[in-house]
């Protein structure tokens, strides 16, 4: 087994994610720290003998100093992160700088994401991504599950690769619905399990749906993978949908035995796509 000499740091959102990595630290036996993000990380994670602190999201110079204590020399943000309320956000005095440094407006939350990791890497620790740690939870490419797209479903599986990579260069969101060529809806504040929930009601009579989840083109993989699960899947079929066309190398696919079996009960497919560099132009 692997001997880690690094402190790991994570930064814990909501979801199962950052369950998956601290179970996966305990294993290892890797020296571990974590951040607890208020109102998104699970507080029923966070029992006495999982070293941790609770923070907001606009306590960034917080965090920073409490990384520092803890001799962190590498970070992973990990897991979903609600939109603040305005009391959520309010700064403290090095988040503020930040804020007024790389002109919050004006950018979006890929690029946020990007200038939190220089800033953290300025204090003289890595960020590293989950899949660098963690690789099988990566999407492997091809088929996944029993169900197969049909000629349909392929087609409209194109569409929505078009679809995604162009939203995702204005960094609005990384997935999008399609049936028999029309686009139901694109992901935009409300997340992937929203958007399944709300093109149900649009869709037509005959084949159903298809959600379709790429990584953004200029989306660090350090940040934000693209990821679906079990619920993903259950979403799809309260919805009526039939099936997935996710990243390959690029997203995550959480628990993926169970995942991938629940798929199967419901015949929904879920496959593994690697748009190519020409289809990306």
């Amino acid at each position: 087994m692997k001997e880690y000499q690094n402190k790991l740091g994570i930064i814990a959102g909501g979801g199962i994610l950052p369950r998956i990595l601290i179970n996966h630290c305990i294993k290892t036996k890797r020296d571990y720290f974590v951040l607890a993000i208020e109102n998104n990380a699970d507080a029923d994670l966070f029992s006495a003998d999982i070293p941790h602190k609770w923070i907001r999201i606009g306590q960034a110079g917080t965090g920073f100093k409490t990384f520092a204590d803890e001799a962190v020399s590498e970070v992973i943000m990990i897991g979903t992160i609600h939109r603040p309320t305005l009391s959520e956000l309010v700064p403290d005095l090095r988040t503020a700088a930040f804020f007024a440094r790389i002109g919050l407006k004006s950018i979006g939350d890929d690029g946020i994401l990007r200038s939190l990791i220089k800033e953290i890497e300025a204090d003289g620790m890595r960020v590293v991504g989950i899949h660098e740690v963690l690789p099988d939870l990566l999407v492997k490419e091809g088929k996944l599950t029993k169900a197969k797209p049909d000629k349909q479903a392929l087609a409209d599986i194109e569409r929505g690769v078009e679809v995604a990579l162009a939203l995702g260069r204005l960094d609005v969101g990384q997935s999008v619905i399609i049936q028999q060529g029309l686009v139901l809806g694109v992901e935009g504040i409300e997340g992937t399990d929203k958007l399944i929930e709300r093109c149900g009601a649009y869709q037509r009579k005959g084949d159903g749906a298809v959600l379709v989840k790429l990584r953004k083109p200029q989306q660090d993989m350090r940040i934000d993978l693209p990821t679906i699960g079990q619920r993903t899947i259950e979403n799809l079929h309260t919805a009526g949908m039939r099936g997935i066309a996710v990243h390959a190398g690029n997203a995550l696919i959480v628990n993926d035995e169970e995942t991938i079996a629940l798929a199967d009960k419901y015949g929904i497919f879920i496959i593994g796509i690697n748009p190519s560099a020409e289809k990306q132009l």
